[in-house]
């Protein structure tokens, strides 16, 4: 078996992939958003959500559902992605760590929003700690996004890779919001180092740290 099969198999064998398929959701990884809004409802009915790092889409469907028609849910994502047919959801085909994306969706949302969530993830490279610099500088961008468009008390998930950069980045989050989490969903796989950080309540504390660098210019 050819190393490209192995992975179909393994893929076809975990039951969050073949409940995807089974409820229609476009990636397994809606059963993570899934199982940490059940947790912690950070995200209710008639909510405002941005999503960062949308594509294909199975998060966003979560947050449809959960925030119904009287919410909105806008996703972003450097990729096109197939639109939803329910009117409170729009995508927008952006690129998280340029400053005119904050720009546009600042001048979209001038009321602020309820919650920014982030699955936005890098092209790994197979070299450890360059995909955890690169996931760790876009969950910064992340939390660029959601410090300038949360609501006071609004809420922010983000995914990241544990290493060495993690507690740094810990330290960011709790400057700036009132509780922090953090949450390995069930529906992770067993041989993945993710893991989320859900700050509940933002206060908009003065940044303390630097502008973030990109790790692919150095």
């Amino acid at each position: 078996m050819t190393r490209d099969s192995s992975w179909i198999q393994r893929r076809r064998k975990d039951q969050y992939y073949r409940l995807a398929k089974d409820k229609g959701y476009r990636s397994r990884a809606a059963f993570k958003l899934s199982q940490i809004i059940a947790s912690y409802r950070f995200i209710q009915r008639g909510d405002r959500v941005i999503e960062v790092g949308a594509a294909p889409g199975g998060w966003t469907q979560v947050v449809a559902k959960t925030v119904g028609k009287e919410g909105y849910v806008l996703g972003v994502d450097i990729k096109p992605i197939e639109p939803l047919d329910q009117p409170q959801v729009a995508f927008l085909e952006l690129d998280i760590t340029s400053d005119s994306t904050i720009e546009a969706l600042t001048e979209q949302f001038p009321n602020k929003v309820d919650a920014v969530i982030s699955d936005v993830s890098p092209n790994v490279s197979g070299a450890w700690e360059v995909d955890h610099s690169r996931q760790i500088y876009l969950a910064q961008k992340s939390l660029e996004l959601a410090r300038t468009l949360l609501k006071m008390r609004g809420n922010f998930l983000v995914k990241i890779f544990q290493g060495r950069e993690t507690d740094q980045f810990l330290k960011e989050i709790r400057e700036n919001f009132r509780t922090v989490r953090i949450i390995r969903p069930r529906a992770t796989r067993a041989s993945s180092s993710e893991v989320y950080v859900l700050g509940l309540g933002f206060v908009n504390r003065p940044r303390s740290q630097p502008e973030p660098t990109d790790p692919t210019s150095l």
